[in-house]
């Protein structure tokens, strides 16, 4: 049986809709971070804009991160009230979504 509790992190890569101002996203970025304090799991917050020169992007132009204790907290954060709501709102903004979680490994050299 996978290990459930552990760090793990909540990566969503998004593309906004062409029509959306920036101004908007802003709303949205300030809306998905306020996840954070509403729902006990979701132990941190970042985000950012795509900043790489190699043009691998495939479009997404957002990533943001949540970090949990487990896999039971994400999958908790999922079906949050207030997390279910917000993404109803979100996605309908978004042209493009991926979504992943994983498990961090530290590699010492």
């Amino acid at each position: 049986m996978e290990e459930t509790r552990g760090v793990v992190k909540h990566v969503l890569l998004a593309k906004f809709k062409d029509d959306i101002s920036n101004e908007q996203i802003e709303e949205l970025i300030k809306g998905f971070a306020n996840l954070v304090n509403h729902i006990e799991p979701m132990k941190a917050f970042h985000w950012g804009e795509d900043v790489s020169f190699e043009n691998k992007s495939q479009g997404f132009t957002h990533i943001f991160e949540s970090s949990f204790e487990s896999t039971e907290g994400v999958a908790e954060y999922v079906s949050h009230p207030k997390h279910v709501e917000f993404a109803k709102l979100y996605f309908a903004y978004l042209e493009k979504v991926l979504v992943i979680d994983y498990k961090p490994t530290i590699v010492r050299c």
